[in-house]
């Protein structure tokens, strides 16, 4: 077989393992990843980080960043992308390996709308949009026509019943936080970078004598694939493997216009870990829940659109990335968004005997894509569910999907990182927590094709004939898709072109 045809092959494996892991409503890490969430997209988590901070002079502290609302182009005016104020958003902490959050910190969002008007033809007129005439730059900026604000609590103990207190602003001791406008445009807000630090808080933490970071607002999305042209039966015109110098610099990435809104908190890595501070590894998700029952409003008025009311139900789950792309089953997906960690047993044959390695194998079998045949999948057992002995595994665990960190292991500086973490040993990196550099796509693909077998890990390199071939879905992430500091995720694009 020719140099060139082995490179085309190579392109075409490296294509369909992204596009066999995703189901029709499935999009990026786990953007639109499920038939229910596609109905609420403000309440989808779209990506989970958990890392050291690597700021200078921030290492004994762990950022926190669950990204929600999908897919926001930036002139999507003139509402932009609030979040739900009749959902709750929680980031959960789990700190002896047992499954079950032992800290859970709690957002509720509000919308005030100020009802800026004005006077036309002699009579008061409502104004339609969120800014109301002239640029702002200051938090609440009498220019805006809507407030957003948040609170956080943190609750010790079960996420329902445990023990709760608010977090408070480290000046002056409020609860009540604002959440920045979404980036409209330069005529509106001049300088939006300077406008959402303004949003940066110092706050306090019941039972955490460190005071932490605080931010909630939008950013652009990290996260990097070479989506649509997967989708079109891998119609990958650049290679997308790593075989060539810069080859994934001409790939495609899809999400490179888009925003999300980001949920960020910057802790101090002893007030996560257990009390006893024998395990410095913690685990972490993110989930997004809404009352049971909802009552539609047939005028909507003052009293809104909707009546929400009964028990909280989850509808919203992230932990590892791309689970409920790669690993779980369609008819399951739904059920995974609804699930507790604690309950994953329910899942584990999606993971010990996982179907999109015999899917690659299947379509390009013939061309060298073999399935790993160690059954059963220990290595992924412990990518997804218990963490890496030595590296991220709990002193004692059991077995559930969520992001797991070894708060010991010292953060790598910016410009020392490695894009593929572990597998290239930067064990800082996913999935060691994950930060915003980590190519999780190229490293599951990977993963779930026998990489880990060819490091001895769970299996043998024997076990996976196809464990040494770089998989890429082509798109390209380096260190100018985040920055070095809190919030570390980048400022938004802006809704409008003009400067």
């Amino acid at each position: 077989m020719s140099h060139i045809i082995k490179q085309s092959l190579r392109a075409m494996l490296a294509g369909v393992a992204l596009a066999a892991v995703a189901a029709p409503n499935a999009m990026a890490s786990s953007h639109r990843e499920a038939p229910f969430i596609t109905k609420s997209p403000k309440i989808d988590a779209t990506d989970f980080y958990m890392f050291r901070s690597y700021e200078s002079g921030r290492d004994k502290f762990v950022t926190l960043i669950a990204n929600y609302v999908p897919l926001q182009d930036p002139g999507a005016g003139p509402n932009y992308f609030q979040m739900d104020p009749d959902a709750l958003y929680e980031i959960h902490v789990d700190n002896n390996g047992d499954a079950k959050e032992d800290l859970t910190f709690q957002f509720r969002f509000t919308n005030t709308g100020k009802d800026a008007q004005f006077t036309v033809g002699g009579k008061k007129v409502s104004i339609p949009l969120v800014i109301n005439g002239g640029p702002i730059s200051d938090v609440n900026a009498a220019g805006t026509n809507v407030r957003e604000t948040y609170t956080v609590s943190v609750v010790r103990g079960d996420r329902r019943s445990g023990a709760r207190a608010a977090v408070t602003n480290a000046t002056g001791g409020a609860s009540t936080f604002d959440k920045p406008i979404d980036n409209i445009g330069k005529k509106s807000i001049p300088d939006y970078q300077a406008y959402a630090a303004k949003h940066v808080y110092a706050v306090n933490i019941p039972g955490c004598a460190t005071p932490a970071r605080l931010f909630v607002g939008q950013r652009k999305d990290p996260f990097v694939v070479n989506l649509g042209e997967t989708f079109d039966l891998i119609n990958i015109k650049a290679p997308a493997v790593e075989f060539l110098a810069n080859a994934e610099r001409n790939a495609r990435d899809d999400l490179a216009g888009k925003n999300v809104t980001s949920i960020e908190m910057e802790v101090a890595a002893s007030c996560l870990t257990a009390a006893t501070g024998s395990d410095p590894v913690i685990g972490g998700w993110t989930t997004a829940s809404m009352r049971q029952g909802r009552l539609l409003n047939p005028a909507p008025g003052a009293g809104g659109a909707s009546k929400e009311g009964g028990a909280w139900t989850q509808v919203s789950r992230l932990g590892m990335p791309l689970v409920n792309e790669v690993v779980i089953g369609l008819k399951d997906k739904d059920k995974f968004n609804h699930s507790k960690p604690s309950g994953d047993g329910q899942f584990a044959d999606y993971v010990t005997n996982p179907t999109l390695p015999a899917l690659v194998e299947v379509l390009y079998g013939s061309a060298g894509a073999k399935a790993p045949t160690n059954f059963p999948r220990n290595d992924l057992v412990a990518a997804f569910l218990t963490g890496v002995k030595g590296v991220n595994q709990p002193a004692t665990v059991t077995p559930a999907e969520m992001l797991r960190l070894n708060t010991s292991i010292a953060p790598t500086a910016v410009g020392a990182q490695k894009r593929l973490g572990v597998i290239d040993g930067d064990n800082a990196g996913f999935p060691n927590g994950r930060r915003p550099g980590d190519d999780v796509v190229d490293i599951a693909l990977r993963v779930v094709m026998g990489k880990l077998c060819t490091l001895n890990l769970g299996c043998a390199p024997s076990d996976a004939p196809a464990g040494a071939i770089r998989f890429t879905d082509g798109a390209f992430l380096d260190e100018s898709f985040f920055t070095a500091g809190f919030p570390y995720l980048k400022t938004p694009l802006a809704g409008s072109p003009q400067q």
